[in-house]
C-alpha cells in the first residue's frame, strides 16, 4: 500500500531531525500518559503548541505500513500518527497543512529496533503525498537527548531542566496512583483523584513557563498527596509487592501491556513499575563512562587537543546526571515525607549490582543492563514476585529473560516473562493468576519465616 519509487534517503536529513517548532503543531505520541501529558505542557509554557496524540484507537494503517518485523511499539505509534493526520485532515478539509506539523519520535543507539523507528516512520511517511511534507523531530541518546535547535537557544537550558522535572513529577504520580489504588476505599476514586491531580499539574507547567518555581512544585505534591491518603482504606493490611521491568514502551503504555498493573492489582499485588528517568540517567551515566574512557585514552596518547574536548565532555555529562539525581532527590524527598513511596535507583547502584553478581555489563546497553539489575535489586528490596515486560521478538527483552530467570530461580522469586504484541494470548489471566498465587504464598513464608506482622496500608 505505502510505495512510492522516488522515495530518496536525502529525507532522512531534510525531514528527520532537530527542527525549530516555532509556529509548529508538535505531536507527540503517547508512552506514560501521565509523564506525556505533562511534557507537553512544558512545550506549552514555552510558547510551543505541544499536544499528546490519541493512542491505541485504530491500528490498522499502522500495521498495513509495517512488515511485521518490526517491534509492536512501531506499530502502536505509526497507527496513532496516521490516525491523528486522517482526522486533522477531514476536520480543516482543504486548509489542512503537513508543513504545520512535526512528529516527536526520538532514537536510542545500540542494538536496538527503537533507533531505526524514526528512520522507517520517515520512509513511511514519504511514501503517502499528503503527508510526506510532515517532519519528523527527534532527541538521540548519542547527545543525551540534547534539545538544540528545537526550542529559542536562549532558553534551551532552562527547557531542558524543566523538561527533566516533569519527568521526575510523572514518576512520583504514577508511583502514588499505583501506591494508593489498591487500597481505595471505592473503585475508581484513585482513578479519579489523580485525573484532577494531573491536570492541575499540567495546568502549573504550562503557566508557569520558562521558571522552574521548585518551591510551588513541591507544595503542589505535597497537597495532591495529602488528597491521595484519604482514599486509602487504613483497616486494608500492605498487599505483597511486584516489580515490573522491561521495554520501555511497553512496560509504560497500559494499552500495549493490555493494562498490566491493574490486572496484578485485582489479582492482589501492589506494584513498581521501572521509572523513566531511569533511562534518562542511564543514558547520561553512560555518556560519563565513555567519555571518561576517551580522555583517558586521549592523554595516553598524548593528544592534548582531544583531552581536552573529551575532558570538557566529560565534566559536563557528569554535571548533567548530578542534577538529574539531585532534583529527584529534592522531590523525591518531600513526596516521602507525605508517604512511603519507592526512590528509583541510582544506575551506577545498578551498575554495582550486575558486576558483584557478575552476570552481565552495561558495555552492552540497551535495557537488558537495567532490566536485569533492577530485577536482582527488586528480590534484595523484598518484593515478592518480579515481571519482564517486553515487545515480541525483542532483543533486549529476550537477553533480560535468559539472564535473569535462572538467577530468580536460585532466589526462589517468581518471576513472569510477557511478550506482547497486538493479540491477547488465550491463558493469559490464568497466567498471571497463577504467578500472583506464587507470589502470596512467598509474602505468606517470607513474614512468617522474619516473624513480621502485617501491616496497614497507611501506617
Amino acid at each position: 500500500m505505502y510505495r512510492n519509487e522516488t522515495s530518496s534517503f536525502q529525507t532522512l536529513t531534510q525531514k528527520l531531525g532537530q527542527f525549530d517548532l516555532s509556529g509548529k503543531k508538535f505531536l507527540i505520541p503517547e508512552m506514560n500518559r501521565i509523564g506525556c501529558h505533562l511534557l507537553a505542557s512544558v512545550f506549552q509554557g514555552f510558547g510551543i503548541d505541544a499536544e499528546v496524540m490519541p493512542t491505541f484507537q485504530n491500528l490498522k494503517k499502522g500495521k498495513e505500513a509495517t512488515s511485521g518485523k518490526e517491534c509492536f511499539p512501531c506499530q502502536v505509534t505509526l497507527s496513532d500518527l496516521f490516525n491523528y493526520l486522517d482526522a486533522e485532515k477531514n476536520r480543516l478539509g482543504a486548509f489542512f497543512d503537513p508543513e504545520k506539523y512535526v512528529y516527536f519520535m526520538p532514537e536510542a543507539t545500540g542494538p536496538c529496533r527503537f533507533g531505526m523507528y524514526n528512520k522507517f516512520q520517515r520512509l513511511v511517511l514519504d511514501s503517502i503525498p499528503e503527508y510526506k511534507d510532515v517532519k519528523i523531530g527527534s532527541l538521540t541518546t548519542e547527545n543525551s537527548y540534547s534539545l538544540e535547535g528545537m526550542v529559542d537557544p536562549s532558553q534551551t537550558r532552562q527547557f531542558r531542566k524543566k523538561a527533566y522535572l516533569s519527568v521526575i513529577v510523572g514518576d512520583i504520580f504514577d508511583r502514588l496512583l499505583w501506591r494508593i489504588r489498591p487500597y481505595e476505599t471505592e473503585s475508581g476514586a484513585a482513578d479519579a483523584w489523580m485525573r484532577k491531580a494531573l491536570d492541575d499539574m499540567c495546568r502549573f507547567f504550562a503557566e508557569s513557563g520558562p521558571q522552574i518555581q521548585l518551591e510551588a512544585l513541591n507544595e503542589g505534591i505535597t497537597d495532591i498527596i495529602q488528597d491521595g491518603k484519604k482514599i486509602i482504606d487504613p483497616r486494608i493490611e500492605r498487599k505483597p509487592r511486584v516489580g515490573i521491568v522491561g521495554e520501555i514502551y511497553l512496560r509504560s503504555h497500559t494499552h500495549s501491556n493490555q493494562d498490566l498493573v491493574r490486572l496484578l492489582e485485582r489479582c492482589g499485588a501492589e506494584v513498581v513499575v521501572a521509572s523513566i528517568t531511569e533511562w534518562m540517567d542511564f543514558t547520561a551515566y553512560d555518556h560519563v563512562r565513555r567519555s571518561f574512557k576517551e580522555w583517558v585514552l586521549a592523554c595516553k596518547s598524548a593528544n592534548f587537543k582531544e583531552s581536552f574536548v573529551h575532558l570538557k565532555k566529560y565534566l559536563t555529562y557528569r554535571l548533567t546526571l548530578k542534577y538529574q539525581e539531585k532534583m529527584q532527590h529534592i522531590l523525591y524527598g518531600n513526596a516521602q515525607q507525605s508517604i512511603d513511596l519507592e526512590h528509583p535507583s541510582r544506575v551506577a547502584d545498578l551498575e554495582k549490582i550486575v558486576l558483584e553478581n557478575d552476570i552481565y555489563t552495561f558495555e552492552v546497553g540497551t535495557e537488558a543492563s537495567l532490566s536485569i539489575a533492577g530485577l536482582l535489586e527488586y528480590a534484595h528490596d523484598h518484593y515478592d514476585g518480579v515481571v519482564n515486560v517486553y515487545p515480541f521478538t525483542c532483543m533486549p527483552g529476550t537477553i533480560t529473560a535468559s539472564v535473569a530467570k535462572p538467577l530468580m530461580s536460585q532466589l526462589d522469586m517468581p518471576c513472569l516473562d510477557l511478550a506482547y504484541d497486538e493479540t491477547i494470548q488465550p491463558g493469559r489471566e490464568a497466567t498471571i493468576e497463577t504467578f500472583m498465587y506464587q507470589v502470596k504464598m512467598r509474602h505468606e513464608h517470607r513474614m512468617q519465616a522474619f516473624g513480621l506482622q502485617a501491616e496497614p496500608a497507611l501506617a
